[in-house]
């Protein structure tokens, strides 16, 4: 993990009930601008989640930057965590990250098999748009 990620986990750590730490984290995503309606497209669509979720992937200064979006603001604090854990990282940091910034945090326990299904989906479009540069 780089320091900017173990700094954003042991911010949210600071927050011992697990629940708070879901409102903290849907709360945080408030303060993400929503994607363009023009980026809200089916090719920015994440496939493999229930929710509607759009991830824009950027190479930029030789760093992967991520911005993202979601129809519920459950997934979207969620992927907004996912998204801020990995941004402004080098593609080889994240293509072989194995750090999993929601179950570190315990943010996994109550969600549903489904719904986690789609955060890895999400997890994967990261990675791949990391292997690719």
């Amino acid at each position: 993990m780089t320091d900017q990620q173990q700094e954003l986990i042991d911010d949210l750590n600071i927050i011992e009930d697990p629940q708070e730490r879901l409102t903290i984290v849907v709360d945080r995503a408030k303060r993400h601008p929503a994607l363009d309606e023009s980026e809200r497209t089916d090719t920015n669509r994440v496939p493999g989640c229930v929710s509607q979720v759009w991830l824009i992937s950027e190479f930029r200064d030789g760093r992967c930057h991520f911005r993202c979006d979601a129809d519920g603001p459950l997934v979207k604090g969620l992927v907004a965590l996912l998204c801020d854990f990995f941004d402004d990282t080098l593609p080889a940091e994240t293509a072989s990250s194995e750090a999993d910034p929601l179950a570190e945090l315990g943010l996994l326990n109550n969600i549903s098999p489904t719904r986690r299904n789609g955060l890895d989906a999400v997890r994967a479009a990261i990675r791949k748009f990391a292997q690719a540069q």
